[in-house]
């Protein structure tokens, strides 16, 4: 195969590898180009082009993150990964490791370790590569990695629920719960969620957001009953998806604009967190973003409702 051909088909892996280290879809797409461009501009053929790509993007990634780490603790409100809609890797023998950790629960734990750490637990124990091709990418010994790793799955492990729903399960509950939320159904929506449910916004500063998570079955209830048939009123619809290997729907306004995306976590058999995404700088990859601050004004107004 030609350069090009064997760049395209590791293309899906390598932006999987960025995604996961960056959390972000416009950084990662970028630090796959950079790949590329590195490639490209090589006069040595690596004996392992697969191994030489990720350890490249890797690389590209963990630099990225570092620089970013600073901007990321002086962000406005709540952090969250940009949505991912579709991983565009697959790998029948690691699916329940790649669809784990892609979920918005484990990126948001992933962003606690360092850019090292994050880099050897998505290489090892997300696509399954050796110690020393790890090592290569990170540029470090085998042992460093090793210990990096414990440290990491440590992390990873203390702030995991203890009783995370199949997938079955989840899908059902989520049809249950956006037919609720359609209609405003209070006792529907208060079946479904956990007596700790917290329901959590990323708006960066750039649109309404939540003070402050809200926590429990009656205050997120509420909400809920009383926002979405309303902002419907106004022309707001939404398409139902898996949003980061988990269901979610992306809502947007009568013109088709992206408002926000909603994602749902569910264990020990309830919803147990509800993230909403509606920053814009992380929703134009799912199409032009609304203006977030006229759906908010047009629905009070329309309504009402309290300042």
């Amino acid at each position: 195969m030609s350069k090009v051909e064997e760049f395209e088909e590791l293309r899906p892996l390598l932006f999987s590898i960025a995604y996961r280290i960056l959390g972000g879809v416009g950084e990662a797409e970028d630090a796959v180009q950079e790949t590329w461009l590195r490639y490209d501009g090589s006069t040595t053929s690596p004996a392992s082009t697969k191994a030489f790509l990720s350890a490249t993007v890797t690389r590209i990634s963990i630099d990225v993150l570092r620089s970013a780490r600073v901007r990321r603790e002086q962000y406005v409100g709540p952090w969250f990964p940009e949505p991912l809609l579709n991983d565009p890797y697959q790998d029948p023998a690691r699916s329940v490791e790649l669809a784990e950790s892609v979920s918005m629960a484990a990126l948001v734990l992933l962003e606690r370790l360092s850019p090292l750490e994050r880099a050897v637990f998505v290489l090892r124990d997300v696509f399954g590569f050796e110690f020393d091709e790890v090592a290569a990418a990170v540029e470090r010994s085998a042992a460093a990695c090793r210990q990096l790793l414990v440290r990491a799955r440590r992390h990873m492990r203390a702030g995991q629920p203890r009783f995370e729903a199949a997938r079955k399960e989840r899908d059902e509950l989520a049809s249950r719960f956006f037919d609720a939320l359609s209609e405003g159904n209070v006792a529907g929506l208060q079946a479904l969620l956990s007596a700790e449910v917290s329901m959590i916004g990323d708006s960066g500063g750039n649109g309404p957001q939540l003070t402050k998570p809200l926590t429990g079955v009656d205050r997120v209830t509420r909400v809920l009953a009383m926002a979405y048939p309303r902002m419907a009123g106004i022309g707001v619809t939404y398409e139902t998806h898996e949003i980061n290997s988990r269901p979610g729907a992306v809502f947007r306004d009568r013109d088709g604009k992206v408002i926000h995306t909603l994602g749902l976590d569910v264990a020990d058999g309830r919803i147990r967190m509800i993230r909403l995404v509606v920053n814009p700088d992380k929703l134009r990859h799912l199409g032009e973003p609304a203006d977030i601050w006229a759906i908010d004004r047009a629905t009070r107004q329309a309504h009402r409702l309290p300042d």
